[in-house]
């Protein structure tokens, strides 16, 4: 069975091996966020409703779930805002009723939690990773440029209200650092405050991997993130920027990584082409893409179309 809304396992630096679920299409969120690897937004909204049918999705997952696949999670996440489904909650307990050993999680940028319906539709799963990139309306319009209708204020009291909500929920809430705009002493003042009053049980530190939709946009240094790990403190922060080689899992397959490099080799490709060339969801190829870049095997260029990838001449 070809499946069009899962996609993997895959290797994830925080969640092991995980099946992604994605419920909207391509690019649907309520973000535009300027360092979104999966392209820019094609439709600003948070307008929720059954952007893909639940029932396609369930029965999906039912053929998947049938072999009893070891996983780590089954992962919400996708290449928009999987919150903006309004049949989150169904699928949610249609799992949870009918595969209950396995663990749920949610990747999400937080924005819809003000909303009581969706913290009651999600407050089931095992763990939601949310993300906070900006606790003041300039950053985050610099970097997250989100759908006019949406006030940093009613975000930031949604993810308080979940956490007080749903105590046994896991929250590892990711802040994303994008430098000269959110890594001043006087933001990360206010974010330690912000943050101890949602109370995460743990505040992950992230960066540019690779490119990302704005071309302005540069990774922070690893002494960057130590010292803005060091302001945050004693908040339970972490640096997940690198992450561990997904050589060391099962799923990563050899096959994939060698088939994108005799690619792109013969022609520069961007991550849309490679997608349509493999068969593979978006989130699924950035796997590869990135322990390429780290095993420096590959080179990016952005052009008109988009950041073309290319290998190296030296592999």
């Amino acid at each position: 069975m070809a499946y069009k809304h899962l996609f993997g396992p895959v290797p994830s630096r925080r969640l092991g091996i995980s099946l992604g679920v994605d419920l909207v299409a391509h690019k649907v969120c309520s973000l535009n966020c300027v360092y979104c690897e999966v392209g820019a937004t094609t439709n600003l909204t948070i307008k929720r409703k059954e952007y893909v049918p639940a029932q396609e999705v369930i029965s999906e997952l039912s053929d998947f779930l049938k072999n009893k696949p070891e996983l780590d999670y089954i992962t919400f996440s996708g290449a928009g805002e999987p919150t903006l489904n309004s049949k989150i909650g169904a699928i949610i307990n249609f799992i949870k009723k009918k595969y209950p050993h396995y663990k749920l999680s949610l990747l999400s940028n937080g924005t819809l939690f003000y909303d009581e319906a969706v913290r009651k539709e999600v407050g089931g799963v095992d763990l939601v990773l949310p993300s906070l990139d900006a606790v003041t309306s300039a950053a985050f319009l610099k970097i997250n440029r989100p759908n006019p209708n949406l006030k940093l204020g009613k975000i930031i009291d949604g993810l308080i209200q979940f956490r007080m909500e749903y105590p046994n929920t896991t929250m590892w809430l990711e802040v994303f650092i994008v430098p000269g705009i959110n890594d001043t002493t006087a933001e990360i003042s206010k974010m330690k405050q912000v943050l101890t009053k949602i109370s995460p049980d743990r505040i992950q530190l992230n960066t540019l991997d690779r490119p990302g939709t704005a071309d302005w946009v540069q990774p922070a240094s690893k002494q960057q993130l130590l010292e803005i790990k060091n302001k945050l403190e004693p908040l339970p922060v972490e640096i997940i920027a690198k992450f561990k080689s997904a050589r060391k899992y099962s799923s990563y397959k050899k096959d994939i990584e060698k088939t994108i490099l005799e690619t792109i080799s013969r022609r520069p490709c961007t991550d849309k082409d490679l997608c349509e060339i493999l068969g593979l969801h978006i989130n699924e190829l950035n796997k590869y893409l990135r322990e390429l870049q780290q095993k420096d095997k590959i080179t990016s260029e952005r052009l008109k179309r988009g950041i073309f990838f290319r290998a190296k001449q030296n592999n």
